[in-house]
């Protein structure tokens, strides 16, 4: 079902198509867009009329101008096509079909043992996308598929590394396999990356931040300057395997005093207090390291006791003198796709809408707290690895 729409060939009506996109029903007039990319205005007109016969763009009526007639508003059409989101989280699977705008369309979650083998995980993840594509509706466009994984991993290669606790994944074609089975075009990178993705992509979000994701392990998502900080490897943003106890408990990556090993083991006893100081240890570290903005926790871990963990970590960074703000990305309810419980393929949860066109269903919700839909963030994100480039993003 993917194809190779010919109007997003064009870097110029990538920029014209993200602006599209971020200006929302509201639309934009081609004055504005001539305005904003610095192309001509002749060019914008011929851009626009070809992503109208694409089916990507249509008027969303006139507005008002100083003088002469009328200026017509365009928007984006966000069921012009649709793609779909997978994390693989250690014990779970989650699958997320969204439109062209990155409202969530459809979900699907069900329970999943990364350590059962690569042949069975990937069985698992054939069978509920192709379960998701039965919400396009006839004839709709599939762009293709974000995976999120844990990492280590080659996000250029699409192959997974020595995954903390699954040793077995290394070197296995993760892109490739899945690209043969589901028939689309597929992007694989760490879960805390496209979730890190995802977030840069909200409305007014900080030009530099660290996402730190506290669920089954613990990661970092790093954006500087407003583009996400892979590395050559993509071994950035391994902040569970940052030492802070030397001559500490083992961990299964093989050092010993890990920051996750450290922090998982609070969790496990209860001490959330703690946990959430381990937690604070590790984002002072980024903080000072790379001067990021601001620094987003989440994961299911955090997101069980978020207010413990927001004020255990500013006060860690507090008492270093560090003025980064802390905030929650909450799963909140946003008008997007509901969880749907699928035990061994049966059973989707399918709703319409969720926020507005560009947000990936994620919305500024109360103060201290960002809200993402109940696919959480990292699937959130995951959809963004093939929308991203089709935005310019």
């Amino acid at each position: 079902m993917g194809v190779n729409v010919p109007a997003l060939r064009s870097h110029n009506a990538a920029l014209v198509l993200d602006l599209l996109r971020t200006a929302g029903e509201a639309g934009i007039s081609r004055l504005e867009l001539a305005e904003r990319t610095g192309l001509t205005p002749q060019a914008v007109s011929k851009i626009t009329a070809r992503l109208r016969d694409e089916g990507l763009a249509a008027e969303a009526g006139h507005r008002a101008s100083t003088g002469g007639k009328p200026r017509t508003v365009l928007r984006l059409v966000p069921t012009a096509a649709y793609a779909v989101a997978v994390h693989l989280d250690r014990d779970e699977l989650t699958t997320l079909l969204t439109d062209l705008a990155g409202t969530a369309v459809s979900l699907r979650r069900r329970p999943l043992d990364l350590g059962a083998g690569a042949g069975p995980v990937l069985d698992a993840v054939t069978e509920e996308v192709r379960a998701l594509l039965a919400a396009v509706p006839p004839g709709g466009t599939v762009l293709g598929a974000g995976v999120a994984m844990p990492g280590p991993l080659d996000h250029r290669a699409g192959v997974p590394g020595r995954v903390t606790g699954f040793p077995e994944w290394e070197g296995r074609p993760v892109r490739d396999e899945l690209t043969r089975r589901l028939g689309l075009p597929v992007v694989l990178d760490k879960d805390t990356n496209a979730a890190a993705l995802g977030l840069a992509l909200r409305p007014a979000a900080p030009g530099s931040f660290a996402y730190v994701h506290l669920g089954t392990g613990l990661g970092a998502g790093l954006v500087l300057g407003g583009v996400p900080l892979r590395g050559d490897r993509t071994g950035a943003g391994e902040l569970g395997h940052q030492t802070v106890q030397l001559d500490g408990p083992p961990c299964a990556c093989g050092g010993r005093g890990c920051l996750e090993v450290l922090c998982l083991a609070a969790v496990a006893r209860g001490e959330l207090a703690e946990a959430a100081r381990v937690l604070g240890a590790g984002a002072a570290n980024l903080v000072r390291l790379l001067d990021i903005d601001e620094v987003l926790l989440g994961g299911r871990v955090v997101l069980a006791a978020p207010e413990v963990f927001a004020a255990g970590v500013r006060e860690v960074l507090a008492g270093l003198g560090l003025t980064a703000p802390v905030t929650v990305v909450t799963e909140a309810d946003t008008g997007g796709a509901d969880a749907g419980t699928a035990a061994g393929g049966a059973g989707a949860g399918t709703a319409a809408g969720g926020a507005g066109a560009g947000t990936a269903a994620v919305a500024v919700s109360h103060a201290g707290a960002v809200a993402v839909s109940h696919a959480g963030a990292v699937a959130e994100g995951a959809v963004w690895l093939t929308l991203g480039p089709i935005f310019g993003q």
